[in-house]
């Protein structure tokens, strides 16, 4: 049995196609409803918050998410992969270089930003690391005519910047942490700051002026929105064009 959009806490951004902004950090997960596939796109910060996820998407879809693309390995976006058992996991290539080697430094940032040291432990412990990796793109058919194309966007935000574009009416653009609305866009260590306002017209250019642009954190945005924030980050950081 499944749950309307309306009935469930998650925002209907298309037909068959959503979103939740999950407490504390106010991270974005995506949802991508097919005739024979469920796509989920980041799994929320520890293993609690993914059972909630799946336990949520499963209600909405009508059946289990059969793919799951992390769009950069932070904690809060990561942690809760491990619940997906039997998904088929994607990331921008290097991902998974990165999650396999950085555990150690993934669970102290996900206990400096507040998540309680046992959750941090446990699902680092069992992070799941993508199989498939992305260098380029791929269109993944999830049946029904719906379709989403995984596109490594970056670098930016990371060195391992995913998004999911969903063709549509209207179109809807998971940016991952590329956008941002809901605080400044966010440049840590791993950041590529130089890069990050191509990153951005690489977005804008696939999505189009009509479509729906979904930060990582935050409220949708439009075309305008991301172009304001590219515009403002190439002044950071001296870039032209």
């Amino acid at each position: 049995m499944t749950v309307a959009w309306e009935e469930s806490g998650w925002e209907r951004l298309a037909p068959g196609v959503g979103r939740c902004r999950l407490p504390v950090w106010d991270c974005t997960v995506g949802l991508v409803v097919g005739a024979d596939a469920v796509l989920l796109v980041d799994a929320g910060s520890s293993l609690r918050e993914g059972a909630r996820l799946r336990a949520e998407a499963q209600a909405l879809a009508g059946r289990r998410v059969t793919h799951l693309a992390l769009t950069h390995p932070h904690f809060d976006h990561v942690l809760g992969a491990a619940v997906f058992a039997g998904a088929e996991v994607f990331g921008a290539v290097g991902l998974d270089t990165v999650l396999a080697r950085g555990r150690e430094e993934l669970r102290a940032d996900a206990e400096r930003h507040g998540l309680d040291a046992r959750a941090a432990r446990e699902a680092v412990d069992v992070l799941v690391r993508p199989r498939h990796t992305v260098p380029g793109e791929r269109m993944l058919d999830l049946g029904g005519g719906r379709r989403a194309l995984l596109t490594n966007a970056g670098p930016g935000h990371t060195a391992h910047d995913l998004a999911v574009l969903v063709p549509g009416d209207p179109t809807v653009v998971f940016c991952g942490d590329l956008v941002e609305e809901s605080g400044e866009p966010q440049a840590g260590p791993d950041a590529v700051p130089s890069q990050w306002p191509g990153a951005l017209d690489r977005l804008l250019a696939r999505g189009g002026e009509d479509a729906v642009y979904v930060p990582g954190h935050g409220a949708a945005v439009d075309a305008a929105f991301v172009r304001a924030q590219r515009d403002a980050l190439a002044a950071r950081v001296g870039v032209s064009g």
